[in-house]
């Protein structure tokens, strides 16, 4: 199913992106990892040798992300697959009456930018080579483009007002980007993952993992990266699911 195809996966240096990079290469697929100049995105693809390739890249950028898309076409002569992972995220109240101090707007401003601008720039640009591919026999698929919201994008804590605003927003621009894409056989899919083991949590301390995991209402643990990853394969792989987003999440609800 994978063999052939080519994926560019942002966020790729670490957490769910790279987890999905290294999938989709164990599938058989080649891979282009995008991420900051400053991460691991260089020895991530090194490890995955002549079939991943890595482009530091600001989601935010439209040079950059144009030469990401760019540097798969050169090098793999084509894209197939687009997963948005990168992203950031803040913690802060709107207003901080103990401290007499409003939620900056510089970092309101930087979380949408990072999460939600940065995924349309890249849907964006990534759609334009995907639509250049040969449409296939079957349904005429041309490509397939993951993108990554949250629970948070529903039911966002105290302190999340930036992070659930930007995920929110990815969440609501799926439908309308799937019905833009659709004559061009491109699907559009939106995984809004739970609580996961990536380098965020995994810096908690263990009581503190071990409490998120217990409230969580099956299975009582944390997500694992790779099972993101296989979500993505299963969207690449189930041509029905288009326009959608999907939780991932044992069912968890999140509390204030």
């Amino acid at each position: 199913m994978f063999k052939g195809l080519v994926g560019l996966v942002t966020g790729g240096a670490s957490g769910l992106g790279r987890a999905t990079a290294e999938r989709l290469v164990r599938e058989g697929s080649r891979v282009v990892i995008c991420d900051l100049p400053a991460s691991a995105g260089q020895d991530v693809a090194s490890a995955l040798g002549d079939s991943a390739l890595f482009v530091p890249t600001d989601v935010v950028s439209e040079k950059d992300v144009q030469n990401a898309v760019g540097a798969a076409k050169e090098k793999f002569g084509k894209l197939d697959i687009t997963v948005n992972c990168a992203g950031i995220g803040v913690a802060f109240k709107t207003y901080n009456f103990k401290k007499d101090k409003p939620h900056q707007l510089e970092d309101f401003t930087k979380v949408l930018m990072v999460n939600t601008v940065g995924t349309f720039n890249v849907i964006r640009l990534a759609a334009g080579l995907m639509g250049q591919n040969e449409p296939d026999a079957a349904d005429g698929q041309r490509g397939v483009i993951v993108n990554t919201a949250s629970v948070a994008a529903y039911d966002g804590q105290v302190g999340q007002a930036a992070y659930s605003a930007s995920k929110g927003a990815i969440a609501g621009m799926t439908l309308p980007i799937a019905r833009d894409l659709a004559p061009q056989g491109i699907r559009v899919v939106t995984i809004a993952p739970g609580l996961f083991l990536t380098p965020l949590l995994e810096g908690l301390p263990p009581k503190v993992q071990t409490a998120l995991a217990q409230t969580v209402p099956f299975p009582k643990r944390l997500g694992r990266p790779d099972e993101y990853a296989q979500m993505v394969c299963s969207i690449v792989e189930n041509r029905m699911l288009n326009a959608e987003v999907v939780r991932l999440d044992g069912g968890i609800r999140m509390q204030a």
